[in-house]
């Protein structure tokens, strides 16, 4: 059974080398039931508000079996916030998700698959690992953004249910990977699957107008 395994926000504030000055990266577990809002998880932040968060990058998760996969890699445990995600997910294929599947999580909340997490230098720079923004790249577990369709409390335990998949069929992993013209061109033309995402909706047009 698909469950959410943790629940994290920002823990602190931290300085950082890039133009915004901090990063709130710093994503830990916390206990108890979390709202979650149009805009995200209640106390959490984001403080590069032009490449995180808003309405389509409310929630960001995270897959264990994935986090699993980057602790091989890297010889070192990759705990639940590490990535800075909101959501650790066990059970429920998150680089396999449909961009605007929707997913039932505990009593009430509902989320939207809108487009696969982009790294960057920030990113990199919290890891600490060399070349870290063309490993996790190449390695095709990106997780994914989430927009919040109906407002509800989150608790770590709580069961996710996969409510809705587009008939596209165009997942995370794909667009995270480079959309093929046709995908894109597929993804672009379904007409009963929920509204793309600006940013989403711009990179599909570009692979389109590659064919």
């Amino acid at each position: 059974m698909p469950l959410v395994t943790a629940v994290c926000r920002v823990h602190a504030l931290l300085d950082d080398t890039g133009s915004v000055g901090v990063t709130a990266i710093d994503k830990r577990p916390v206990d108890g039931p979390v709202p979650v809002r149009r805009l995200g998880l209640r106390g959490d932040v984001q403080a590069s508000r032009a490449h995180h968060g808003g309405v389509d990058k409310a929630v960001y998760a995270y897959a264990d079996e994935d986090a699993a996969h980057f602790a091989a890699l890297l010889g070192r445990d990759v705990a639940p916030g590490s990535f800075g995600e909101n959501l650790r997910t066990s059970g429920l294929d998150v680089t396999g998700a449909v961009i605007g599947e929707r997913w039932a999580v505990g009593e009430r909340l509902v989320l939207e698959v809108t487009m696969p997490r982009t790294p960057c230098a920030t990113f990199a720079r919290r890891l600490g690992e060399r070349g870290w923004v063309r490993r996790f790249q190449q390695e095709g577990r990106p997780g994914a953004y989430l927009k919040v369709v109906t407002t509800g409390d989150v608790t770590g335990g709580d069961e996710l249910r996969v409510l809705s998949r587009p008939g596209h069929g165009v997942t995370v992993g794909e667009c995270f990977a480079g959309l093929a013209p046709a995908r894109a061109a597929s993804l672009l033309s379904d007409q009963d699957s929920p509204a793309l995402a600006p940013g989403m909706r711009d990179a599909a047009e570009l692979a389109a107008s590659r064919a």
